[in-house]
């Protein structure tokens, strides 16, 4: 079954670390799994916005003991033969505030266990490390990788986070680099994968549509990240895989 939890960890804001977790979610729910996506990035709260209907619970509701996690989860209809449930952040500041403290973020990993119990994978969509949440996230997942957005600024704040985790015991076991536009020779030095740039109004997910760059691209990259063999085939091999 390979790796059962994964945390994409940005480096910076804006790096894409929301979308490449949902499409890595929708890649493995092609193939069949079962798939938990949790959001510990209570500040931006991307995940919410997959999520149709009204959110009586969130992730920071199961943090701070007011929900279970089970009322927190949310079915993600896409055209996969598996499943993926999406744990999303859409908080009040004053819960939010409540959400961030150290006694939450235990509560945080211990709701991530029971997923990985129920789940085939689960991933975790983590901000740059600053945070209990983001830091209970990182080290509770078996596997980290660093998303970075292919741009001068992404390279330079790439060490940082670098250090971070390896600060928290909870080293990265890849970089991948995002927003890589085909005209340009942007690229990301320590990158193990790189992942085409995807335009704000692009259809979601596209991991579901095998004749996207995104699609083999993301494919390649779980594979090598999860130790999984998704058995999908592609026509084109797409022109970023590596």
């Amino acid at each position: 079954m390979g790796v059962s939890t994964l945390a994409f960890v940005g480096c910076t804001g804006g790096a894409g670390t929301t979308r490449l977790t949902v499409e890595t979610a929708a890649t493995l729910a092609r193939s069949g799994r079962s798939v938990a996506v949790v959001d510990a990035a209570f500040g931006t709260q991307g995940l919410a916005t997959y999520v149709d209907g009204r959110l009586d619970a969130d992730v920071t509701a199961v943090a701070v003991g007011d929900a279970s996690v089970d009322d927190a989860l949310f079915e993600w209809d896409i055209d996969a033969d598996g499943r993926v449930a999406i744990c999303p952040a859409h908080a009040p500041f004053e819960r939010l505030a409540r959400a961030k403290s150290a006694e939450s973020a235990q509560t945080l990993e211990q709701a991530i266990e029971e997923l990985a119990g129920r789940f085939d994978h689960v991933l975790l969509d983590v901000p740059p490390i600053a945070s209990n949440q983001a830091v209970a996230a990182a080290t509770t997942a078996q596997r980290r990788a660093l998303v970075v957005p292919a741009s001068q600024r992404g390279s330079d704040l790439l060490p940082r986070q670098q250090g971070r985790l390896r600060d928290i015991g909870a080293p990265a076991s890849a970089v991948i680099a995002t927003r890589v536009h085909r005209d340009t020779d942007e690229s990301v030095e320590d990158a193990a994968h790189t992942v085409p740039h995807i335009e704000p109004g692009a259809p979601r997910p596209l991991a579901t549509d095998p004749d996207t760059d995104v699609a083999p691209t993301v494919a390649a990259m779980t594979e090598d990240l999860l130790d999984v063999d998704l058995g999908l085939t592609f026509e084109d091999d797409g022109l970023f895989s590596r």
